[in-house]
């Protein structure tokens, strides 16, 4: 079930927040039990036969970390447990594919007829239970009660495209005595309708300018390429901020408060800082769970930092495009890791952004495309090795200019399409309008600071008007269905 989809604004989402708030009233722990079994029936919905596959991991994991608590001096046989369950649960759905047709490959002979369908939010709730685990081994994580513990793993605003959740933001909130608070579903539907925009009119509208470019044999020329590969970043952009709006504004209603997930990455200075702003909670993981433990900072860091990089490709998708996607921001943090420990400083702002954001669009070429030999033939397109396209406007036009031969209609892109206009509308956004956080800076948490809104707060008249136009724009807008980009991961 999708966010922007009708069946969920009109049948789940209402029937869900208000079989809540009566359970609030009459029986609060009751409430807890409801959220986390609607929370079942939303992965369900994308297909059943996978809920129980969640049930068990749900279950073995909560088995193994109360194992842990309870016999200290065996804690790391039953971390190891764990640790093996899960990642031969990722491995065995994300990645025998890849591996087996990696196989096929070097043996030129198929070995296999069989396809494994990839679970929906299976990355996203593994790592967060791999946390889990770990924190527990650490010390760092108590005993919660089985329903607390469910509805943490596969809370529906976050189940499947994150953010990577931990314990110590999450379990306290649901032990709370859960209720009603006005001001936070004033401020939860405002961010949600917000999230919803960026989706519907920024993102979905991007989609036609980046297929045909990035198709098997497309050869974009110069404007073809850049075009797509900027429709490209900016269509992931808003995709994944508006989901990310839309997942925190939907757990507002619930009175629960979602980690920040994203904070404008293309406003960043340097790619360090980029991975601080992009998918923050993964950044997060990748740093306390990965990149610690094999050393850090104290030892082999640059190895440690490609390795972490390369690892955190590979979680994107099961693909040589997503392992060279991380290989290349390995290479980019390396580089900047060394310029700034050669200079002493690091670029000058404006520098330092016009060449992140080219880096980091040059990466999207090679995470989009379905295969090597594709990225290879967008970034040359957009080297101008393809040739150089003009508009069909202009293309009469031609023959007047030094080495006309090259010269010929542009073929994948719609200029009287509203896919440009997208373009030219998110482009300024992302870099120079404020984001959802800074317009809800006094009634939402900004960062790390969790504040409680106000109840007095109450939204103007001309804000309501504004917001209701704005949802009814989304969804005149929703006459064709796409899923979040991010599912796939």
């Amino acid at each position: 079930m999708l966010f922007n989809s009708f069946a969920f604004l009109f049948l789940y989402l209402p029937v869900v927040l208000a079989g809540y708030f009566v359970l609030a009233r009459l029986r609060p722990r009751w409430a807890i039990a409801w959220l986390a079994l609607a929370s079942l029936c939303f992965y369900g919905y994308w297909d059943w036969r996978y809920l129980p596959l969640l049930m068990a991991s749900i279950s073995l994991n909560y088995w193994c970390a109360a194992r842990m608590l309870a016999s200290r001096n065996r804690s790391k046989q039953w971390l190891s447990l764990g640790l093996t369950a899960n990642l031969a649960l990722l491995g065995y759905y994300k990645y025998a594919n890849f591996f087996m047709a990696s196989v096929d490959t070097l043996l030129g002979a198929p070995l296999h007829d069989w396809h494994i369908v990839l679970p929906i939010g299976i990355s996203f709730f593994t790592f967060t239970q791999i946390a889990f685990l770990v924190d527990c081994h650490r010390g760092l994580a108590g005993e919660y009660r089985f329903v607390h513990y469910a509805l943490f793993v596969s809370y529906f605003p976050h189940l499947i495209a994150g953010p990577v959740l931990h314990h110590k933001e999450m379990m306290p909130q649901f032990e709370r005595p859960p209720g009603l608070n006005a001001a936070d579903v004033a401020v939860g539907l405002s961010i949600f309708v917000v999230g919803l925009a960026k989706k519907v009119l920024l993102a979905d509208p991007l989609s036609p300018l980046v297929a045909p470019v990035f198709a098997a044999q497309a050869h974009p020329q110069l404007i073809e390429a850049w075009i797509g590969a900027l429709a490209y970043t900016f269509q992931l952009y808003f995709d994944f901020s508006g989901y990310s709006d839309m997942a925190i504004g939907l757990s507002r209603l619930f009175g629960v408060q979602l980690p920040l997930n994203f904070n404008s990455p293309y406003r960043a200075g340097n790619i360090a800082e980029f991975w601080r702003r992009w998918h923050m909670s993964l950044s997060r993981f990748l740093r306390d769970y990965l990149y610690v433990p094999l050393g850090g900072n104290r030892h082999h860091r640059l190895r440690n930092l490609m390795l972490t990089m390369l690892l955190g490709g590979l979680w994107h998708g099961a693909g040589w495009t997503f392992v060279v996607w991380g290989g290349l921001h390995g290479v980019y943090l390396v580089l900047h890791r060394g310029w700034t420990a050669w200079a002493g400083m690091g670029l000058p702002r404006w520098w330092g952004r016009g060449l992140t954001f080219l880096a980091v669009m040059v990466a999207w070429v090679v995470f989009r495309a379905p295969d090597l030999s594709t990225a290879g033939d967008v970034l040359r397109g957009m080297a101008g090795a393809n040739g150089l396209a003009l508009p069909h406007g202009l293309a009469a036009y031609a023959p007047y200019f030094p080495g006309s031969a090259q010269f010929s209609g542009i073929r994948w892109i719609d200029f009287g399409g509203v896919g440009v206009l997208a373009l030219a509308l998110a482009m300024p956004l992302a870099f120079w309008a404020p984001n959802t956080q800074e317009i809800f800076r006094h009634y939402a948490p900004c960062g790390a600071t969790q504040r409680r809104l106000h109840w007095s707060w109450r939204p103007r008249k001309a804000w309501s008007l504004a917001f209701s136009l704005l949802f009814l724009g989304c969804l005149f807008s929703m006459n064709r269905v796409s899923e979040f980009l991010y599912f796939q991961f």
